[in-house]
């Protein structure tokens, strides 16, 4: 039995110790959640958590990581707020970047314009491949624990993460041709890790 799996076990006959998921998970998931929504993530982060714990006797106990399974709920829980988040690419889209004050001008520049860009093409892409690709990029997960997190085969993984992957190149390409590919790379958020199990 895995170490989270053993603190899901144990919180079925001690509610408390669930607490110790909470602890080790509470900062990844809510990060992850307001990067997606922005403030209201803290909601989603919180309700996931809630979620967890009513359905903890779901929980393969023998698995090391309860993060993809978190992870699964908190996307659940986002696809609520779709519309919210829709807005709120676009809005990051539109703005208009801050004049830049420091030696580093041209860089913040470049990261403004593409930021704009990178939240077109992210509200462009269909729901299914961005969920992949942002937990991919975002919660650092393997292919197999977002197949895990979203409950589709490792192959649709794969499928959902080259087809956004290409609406990214597609939308930054001209910085990619023009400038270094992994500034390009760096900018977009979305590193470029191979076809990491």
């Amino acid at each position: 039995m895995g170490h989270d799996g053993e603190s899901i076990q144990a919180s079925l006959a001690t509610p408390e110790t669930f607490a110790r998921i909470f602890e080790a998970h509470y900062r990844v998931i809510d990060a992850y959640c307001v990067r997606r929504l922005g403030g209201e993530g803290h909601d989603v982060s919180a309700a996931t958590f809630t979620e967890a714990f009513r359905v903890r006797h779901r929980f393969d106990v023998d698995r090391d990581d309860a993060r993809p399974w978190l992870y699964g709920i908190a996307s659940n829980l986002l696809r609520h707020h779709r519309r919210r988040e829709r807005n709120r690419w676009r809005a990051y889209a539109r703005s208009v970047p801050a004049t830049p004050t420091t030696f580093d001008a041209d860089a913040r520049l470049d990261a403004d314009r593409l930021g704009g860009r990178l939240a077109a093409a992210l509200r462009a892409t269909p729901v299914r491949d961005r969920d992949a690709l942002l937990l991919f990029a975002w919660a650092d997960l393997t292919y197999e624990q977002i197949g895990e997190a979203l409950g589709i085969p490792v192959g649709t993984v794969r499928s959902r993460i080259a087809r956004a992957r290409a609406r990214l190149r597609d939308a930054l390409g001209d910085v990619a041709e023009t400038g270094d590919a992994d500034d390009a790379r760096e900018l977009s958020g979305v590193p470029d890790r191979g076809d990491r199990p």
